[in-house]
């Protein structure tokens, strides 16, 4: 893990434009956001899926930045006043504290577009497949996927959801980009069988769901120094959550589910799979 997450962070500290590049501010802005830490957890997810695939690093590198940009950009906006309204991000003030309204926004503008223009300017070693993998981010990172659950999110503060609204919720808000990355992760190697790719594709829905799922638990019993993001938000800000759905122990009893769910749609891929497996428990047992 260390690997990956030291190899993608000076991958992305090259890929963004530098700080005293024009306009100055907003290049800073953007290293800000991005080379701040973080659990890496989608570039992680990338480099494992490529085990299964047998990728080369060079391309995992590309889709793994490319996913991790359009995580930060997501950061930079839900953490905006008119949405989330955070003052804190990864232990430090965030985006718009640190910078202002209209510079965050930018930032995540151009973030999303640098993770874009990653994408299509790599080498993939076939242009169908290049062009699947930007469908794939593109997909993942709008209505139907990120940006719907955010609104549905939104539109669902001070009410109750049911559960299944609440993983269609979260299928798109946090699981659709989890998903992304497991997925552009195998299209970086060689072609997988269809009944490979649909063991990652319900592996990926079911990490994408448990990532979620803890993220509520943590939210309700680790601190605010410990996550390095205001911790007890969703509830004071009355946002649905499975804790609030199903009560604590319900949702550690979900969690513990969706994490056997993940590992069992592995067993068919072996030992290419084991990476994967690791990264589930680590999604289950994470602290922060």
């Amino acid at each position: 893990m260390r690997s990956v997450q030291a190899q993608v962070e000076a991958s992305l500290a090259r890929a963004l434009p530098p700080g005293e590049a024009i306009p100055g501010r907003l290049h800073q802005a953007m290293r800000y956001a991005t080379l701040n830490g973080g659990k890496r957890v989608r570039p992680l997810l990338v480099f494992a899926a490529g085990e299964v695939s047998e990728a080369p690093p060079g391309r995992l590198e590309v889709a793994a930045c490319a996913v991790e940009l359009i995580h930060s950009y997501s950061l930079v906006h839900d953490d905006l006043p008119c949405m989330d309204d955070d003052v804190l991000r990864r232990g430090r003030a965030t985006c718009h504290v640190e910078f202002d309204e209209p510079t965050a926004l930018l930032v995540g503008d151009s973030l999303q577009s640098l993770a874009f223009e990653l994408l299509a300017r790599a080498d993939p070693g076939d242009p169908g497949r290049q062009v699947e993998m930007v469908y794939l981010l593109a997909r993942a990172s709008g209505s139907c996927g990120m940006a719907g659950g955010q609104a549905i999110d939104l539109d669902s503060v001070g009410r109750q959801l049911t559960q299944p609204e609440l993983e269609l919720m979260h299928a798109l808000k946090t699981g659709a980009l989890i998903r992304a990355a497991v997925l552009l992760g195998a299209l970086c190697g060689q072609r997988l069988a269809a009944d490979e790719r649909e063991a990652l594709d319900r592996f990926a829905k079911r990490a994408g769901l448990l990532f979620q799922v803890v993220d509520d638990i943590l939210d309700c019993t680790a601190s605010t120094a410990t996550l390095g993001k205001t911790a007890g938000k969703d509830a004071a800000a009355a946002k649905p959550t499975y804790v609030s759905l199903m009560g604590l122990d319900g949702a550690r009893e979900l969690a513990a589910d969706l994490r056997e769910q993940a590992i069992d749609a592995l067993g068919s891929l072996g030992e290419r799979g084991r990476r994967l497996a690791e990264l589930t428990d680590f999604i289950t047992q994470r602290k922060f």
